[in-house]
């Protein structure tokens, strides 16, 4: 063990590394999955009840191992508990004996020890019963401290502020993992208005009835500046989207929000209560992401499953940048005197086929409510799947719109964007996406 926690700190740079935590290094040097539970007595999300008698069935079978991390404290406050500030202990034993919930932790450094309630020194609480019990002898263990000491579970939830657990990767008889990449230049730099260039992918399984699935994301830390820096928050939401690319954060609305972290792993349960084929679309998003982020997803489940990326079908790519002034702010359709004044372009698909995949975009300052209107003009076959003599983005949006069509037939179509007031002047970008040949002409 002493060899290949040497070798794990060459890896992370040398002894001078920032640090990381418990549930990082046991990953690393056990491959086990790293979850984490912050200690909110006061959050509806913890259930403490629940965790302990988690924790408590599951340590027993041997399917996790467990430490547990102080929070910030002063100095008072920890000499008077016998804590360390900011400090992970292991946890070698867990027990409800008459009616007490009890931990047995470790401190690392094999000394100092906690000296409140179930401590050696505590006579109080100390029954003969529980002492024979768990086979304790406090006068024994008053003369030698080795770190080692008994802590209920209240006092847990008083002074330590995270719960770390690695779960044993055997557990799940399938998983599969992908490694790739998200350029600091692809997407905007917060996940406000659209996901449309977040890294997707479509998750498929197929259930025999109860079927836990668990994808964890780990992001690859390159240099230990980065352990000490911290910058990239990211997570993974799911979306019921069957599988298909999702442009807006929340429409459809996340079946999973995971909670951007800045920790290199992020745990996301997917629990599947009904037999047959399940289809998520799977997003990795960020806030504020400001470099290039390597990353694994990482798959887990009890049925079969696959996980592949969602594809860009769009081959072909024009940009517009142009803006609404004077007479060309037109407003909406709402206001037809005016809206035919606004900006219009043409596209003019030519295929070949009538399985074409069409995507438009229009970007603006994010106080106006911006849409547009795409009507065909000539089309080749309108018995084809995707025909439509009119469309539109949907309800207008602050700042940026997206409408993504399907099996489009060749054809000639007008694209209209507008803001949704008539004179409001401001700048915009239209961007057309196509997955065959196109010509993209300027009309008004």
């Amino acid at each position: 063990m002493s060899l290949l926690e040497k070798a794990y700190m060459k890896v992370m740079g040398g002894y001078d590394f920032p640090g990381s935590n418990s549930n990082i290094d046991l990953h690393s040097l056990t491959g086990w999955i790293p979850e984490r539970i912050a200690i909110r007595p006061n959050d509806k999300d913890f259930d403490a009840g629940k965790t302990f008698k988690k924790i408590l069935d599951r340590f027993h079978k041997g399917d996790v191992l467990v430490t547990i991390a102080t929070g910030e404290m002063s100095d008072t406050d920890a000499d008077r508990a016998g804590l360390v500030s900011t400090h992970a202990y292991a946890m070698l034993n867990i027990q409800e004996v008459k009616g007490k919930c009890l931990f047995m932790l470790k401190n690392p450094w094999s000394h100092l020890r906690w000296k409140g309630n179930f401590s050696e020194q505590d006579k109080k609480n100390w029954t003969p019963e529980l002492r024979a019990a768990l086979n304790f002898d406090n006068e024994s263990a008053m003369m030698f401290d080795n770190g080692v000491f008994w802590i209920d579970y209240e006092s847990v939830i008083h002074f330590f502020d995270v719960i770390y657990l690695n779960w044993n990767p055997a557990l799940f008889k399938y998983t599969y993992c992908i490694h790739s990449i998200w350029n600091a230049g692809v997407g905007p730099a917060k996940d406000v208005f659209t996901i449309a260039e977040s890294p997707q992918y479509s998750l498929e399984v197929n259930s025999a009835g109860m079927t836990p699935v668990w994808i964890l994301l780990t992001r690859h830390i390159t240099d230990k500046e980065d352990f000490s820096q911290n910058k990239e928050y990211i997570t993974i939401i799911v979306y019921k989207n069957d599988g298909k690319r999702v442009y807006y954060p929340f429409d459809p609305a996340p079946y999973i929000d995971g909670t951007r972290i800045n920790s290199p792993h992020y745990l996301c349960k997917i629990l599947i209560n009904t037999a047959g084929v399940s289809k998520y679309t799977l997003v990795v998003s960020q806030y504020e992401k400001s470099t290039t982020i390597y990353y694994t997803l990482r798959a887990y489940s009890t049925s079969p499953f696959t996980l592949t990326k969602i594809g860009n079908p769009y081959r072909h790519k024009h940009e517009v940048t142009n803006g609404w002034k004077g007479s060309t702010a037109g407003g909406c359709a709402n206001h037809p005197t005016t809206h035919g004044n606004n900006p219009m372009y043409q596209v003019n698909i030519t295929g070949p086929g009538d399985d074409n995949h069409l995507l438009i975009d229009l970007k603006a300052p994010k106080e106006f409510q911006v849409g547009f209107d795409i009507v065909a003009v000539s089309v080749n076959n309108k018995s084809a799947p995707g025909y439509f003599s009119n469309k539109s983005s949907g309800a207008f949006r602050s700042g940026f719109v997206i409408l993504a069509l399907e099996n489009v037939p060749c054809g000639i179509y007008n694209v209209i964007p507008s803001t949704y007031y008539p004179g409001q002047e401001a700048p915009f970008f239209l961007t057309v996406q196509s997955s065959c040949p196109m010509k993209v002409a300027q009309l008004q």
